[in-house]
């Protein structure tokens, strides 16, 4: 019977050292990926609050503005929809608050939440992200209640500001106390003077004009 040869294969130390060499090499570059992919995540993030921030005042003074801007000194009222404050139907001629009507930047389909006031008119809108805030200071004066927001939903452009804010600050102060009671007073207040609808914005977004804000005539 023939004897049979068998090639072995030798493995020397130099093929070893390449081959925990190439393994390192591999855990680094998947170590940098994910470090990279977080910290761009982030910025993102941070360019997306930006934006909330910038639209949602835009959204804001477009109200203010629709809300002072009654013809002949008649009554003010709010908008019934955000597509008012594209063209202003109380004027035969064409004036606009808004040139779009923007959409929420940390939302996927970008509808906002509608703050209502009492009739149903639009007095504001918000996030309906849930997510935690990035930002947690440095808020222009008139946002500075963001400071304390616990979600994007939290961070909320009314008009008027001030006693939004105060409303705010109110709950938080009273949020914080362990009666319960006062709690659900401060609840039932807020519901009252805000009626916060978590409804999707059905508008479509007008694509004409640039996304600077104004008052046309």
């Amino acid at each position: 019977m023939p004897f049979k040869r068998f090639n072995m294969l030798v493995i020397t130390k130099d093929d070893a050292f390449t081959y925990i060499t190439a393994l390192i090499f591999v855990m680094v570059i998947g170590i940098t990926l994910t470090t990279g992919s977080a910290y761009w995540s982030t910025v993102m993030k941070r360019e997306k609050e930006k934006e909330l921030l910038f639209r949602g005042d835009q959204i804001r003074m477009a109200i203010e503005a629709y809300y002072n801007g009654a013809p002949g000194g008649g009554s003010k009222v709010y908008p019934a929809s955000l597509n008012d404050l594209l063209k202003d139907s109380r004027y035969l001629a064409t004036k606009r608050y808004l040139r779009k009507i923007f959409k929420d930047p940390m939302t996927k389909d970008g509808k906002w939440g509608l703050i209502k006031a009492p009739g149903g008119k639009i007095k504001g809108v918000y996030s309906l992200n849930k997510e935690l805030p990035l930002k947690t200071a440095d808020f222009p004066q008139d946002y500075a209640v963001f400071e304390k927001a616990g979600t994007y939903s939290d961070w909320r452009f009314v008009y008027p500001i001030e006693l939004e804010n105060t409303a705010s600050r109110t709950q938080i102060s009273k949020e914080t106390k362990s009666d319960g009671s006062s709690n659900k007073g401060a609840e039932s207040v807020q519901k009252e003077q805000h009626q916060e609808v978590e409804e999707p914005v059905d508008e479509q977004e007008s694509e004409q004009g640039d996304e600077t804000t104004g008052a046309e005539q």
